[in-house]
């Protein structure tokens, strides 16, 4: 088995399509490494990867925008083709196994204040009661019973 784990942005909003009556979210992630060529100017070298998630759960799909940053892992596929022109070319999809949120970026281009946005989301709201604090204890610390 091979599997595959990209972390980069969104260059689209994704679109959740109906396969064969199951439920498919396309979108496409790219990843930007910088990298000095002989010269030793720095460059800029992006790798686009198509990605289909198979899922019942499209829930996530409305936060899958374009620039959100994600961590997807997977299965990679090499898709070859033939362009109008009769060229050779070949793309690489991703046919995902788990995804997370890891941010976005806002209208102003700015990182948003959450880090994961889906969770954030969906979990429902619950409060907690710390312990008291040990000054407020009346029996004495070392004291322990074990």
């Amino acid at each position: 088995m091979i599997k595959l784990q990209v972390i980069g942005n969104l260059g689209k909003d994704a679109i959740v399509n109906a396969v064969n009556s199951k439920n498919v979210i396309n979108f496409t992630v790219a990843h930007t490494e910088k990298y000095k060529d002989a010269q030793g100017v720095q460059k800029d070298r992006t790798t686009w990867v198509d990605c289909a998630y198979w899922t019942d759960r499209t829930a996530i799909a409305p936060y899958l925008k374009k620039g959100t940053m994600v961590y997807v892992e997977g299965t990679p596929d090499i898709r070859t083709y033939t362009t109008q022109d009769g060229r050779n070319g070949a793309s690489l999809t991703l046919r995902i196994a788990n995804i997370q949120l890891l941010g976005g970026r806002n209208a102003d281009g700015e990182a948003p204040v959450s880090s994961n946005n889906y969770q954030q989301a969906a979990a429902p709201q619950q409060s907690y009661t710390s312990a008291p604090a040990a000054s407020s204890m009346s029996e004495p610390l070392d004291d322990l019973p074990f």
